[in-house]
């Protein structure tokens, strides 16, 4: 049971009943002094430390740099390797062995299974040219020092187009005009050069490359169709077409190694507009 002792009487009580504990004599001597009894009967507590353990740091110190190091897929052979990884995950199985995208829309289906036409086939080659034409300008006028790298390269499109919209033309067939595919990618390349160099160079990237590969089979098999197996000046080269890719992929590297991470993952994350574009003019073949 509870004691009903009031608080105040209570502690009266225990002030009246407490007593001191006298220090041992042998540390009272008179021969001893008081410094000796404070420094003896003194109680040190070690103080509480916010810095972290020398190993801890060294952890932390690690972590941080392994973070900062961190490896972006195809970056050690070069940021041409990084584009081309991020290109390949665009692709269907059916068109590159680490393609990862789902079949959507007709292009993306096998070529054999195609249905293309010598109407729709003109159509894609009037706004490839106008692509192309863009291109060439661009490089050309150079709003960006670092484009006109990219002259001259052996790579360029427009002419040899041209050869082949004449040969068309010589064939009784008549040349359309340019279609909304085209010019909408035409003019959006317009407007990212001015302003946007590492965006540009993702596009201009991925259509030179895309046609150097994926694009010539797509080409052959469509020339088997409809053209009794004719090879169109788009689909030739002046020199060894894989010299001249590569001299290509040493400039884009050397542009590259300026620019910060930050401007790196930029222009990766463009490559899915590029193949936006690309994808409805190549479309323009089965229409």
């Amino acid at each position: 049971m509870a004691s009903l002792t009031p608080i105040s009487q209570s502690q009266s009580l225990f002030n009246k009943t407490r007593c001191k504990i006298a220090p041992p004599k042998s540390l009272t001597s008179p021969n001893l002094g008081s410094g000796f009894l404070l420094k003896k009967s003194s109680v040190s507590i070690p103080r509480m430390s916010t810095r972290v353990p020398m190993k801890a740091a060294g952890v932390v110190s690690a972590t941080t740099a392994e973070k900062a190091k961190k490896r972006y897929p195809g970056e050690s052979k070069g940021f041409v390797e990084e584009m081309r990884f991020v290109a390949m995950k665009l692709h269907t199985k059916d068109q590159a062995k680490e393609g990862e995208k789902e079949v959507k829309e007709p292009q993306e289906r096998p070529v054999a299974k195609w249905e293309p036409t010598v109407d729709g086939y003109l159509k894609f080659l009037v706004d490839s040219k106008l692509v192309y034409d863009t291109l060439e300008g661009i490089v050309e006028k150079a709003p960006f020092p670092s484009y006109s790298e990219f002259r001259n390269t052996g790579l360029e499109r427009s002419a040899k187009l041209a050869k082949d919209l004449e040969w068309f033309k010589e064939q009784g067939h008549v040349i359309p005009e340019p279609s909304a595919p085209g010019v909408t990618y035409a003019e959006y390349l317009k407007e990212l050069s001015e302003k946007d160099p590492q965006a540009f160079l993702c596009h201009f990237y991925n259509i030179y490359f895309a046609h150097s590969a994926g694009g010539r089979m797509i080409g052959k098999k469509v020339a088997e169709m409809i053209l009794d197996k004719k090879e169109l000046e788009f689909y030739k080269w002046d020199g060894e077409l894989s010299q001249l890719l590569q001299n290509v992929r040493e400039k884009l590297n050397k542009v590259a190694q300026s620019w910060t991470r930050e401007e790196k993952n930029h222009c990766l994350e463009e490559t899915e507009k590029s193949f936006k574009h690309s994808g409805e003019i190549l479309r323009l073949i089965l229409s």
